[in-house]
């Protein structure tokens, strides 16, 4: 029972502080909260039952490997899922009253093409871009997850933005830089 107590001990030390970060980067990974969660949950168990064997460094490096792995041999079990609807910003605007709602529908619009604008990078930019700006992952956690380098990272994170402000840009969206 001993061994038990140690393990549990250290699930909590090491683990549970970084449950957070494990939900936003399933997230980006699932793209829904119930697959993220059970996701999580996954890994949560992988790392409990491997926690006597981790040396204490590094515990969201560790983790992430775990998610990562986990992650990617769920995804060689499960059958495609359909495509996310990419109408649906569209449909969001078209519900927008407008009298009286011109900022409200700026936003929207410029949402909407952000939204687009990442939905149609190449999956290896897009997940930079997703785990980098939007869950705040470091240059280092995102090149753990992904299982690239850190110059990959930091490369395909500077396409991606320069390809979303492209499409802000022709969209009159973002200033022209002339």
């Amino acid at each position: 029972m001993a061994s038990t107590q140690t393990q549990q001990e250290l699930f909590e030390r090491h683990v549970l502080p970084e449950i957070e970060v494990l939900l936003r980067v399933a997230r980006s990974l699932t793209r829904h909260d119930a697959d993220a969660e059970d996701l999580v949950q996954d890994t949560l168990v992988r790392a409990f039952r491997g926690i006597s064997g981790f040396d204490g460094a590094y515990p969201r490096a560790w983790l992430l490997t775990i998610l990562r792995n986990t992650h990617i041999n769920r995804n060689r079990r499960r059958r495609p899922e359909l495509l996310r609807d990419p109408d649906s910003a569209d449909r969001l605007l078209a519900d927008q009253p407008a009298a009286g709602a011109t900022d409200a529908v700026v936003d929207a619009v410029f949402d909407a093409e952000v939204e687009r604008a990442v939905i149609d990078l190449d999956e290896p930019f897009r997940s930079v871009l997703e785990l980098v700006d939007i869950d705040g992952l470091s240059y280092a956690e995102a090149a753990q997850v992904l299982d690239v380098p850190v110059g990959t990272v930091m490369s395909r994170l500077h396409r991606a933005r320069a390809r979303v402000r492209d499409r802000l840009d022709r969209a009159g969206l973002a200033p022209r830089s002339h």
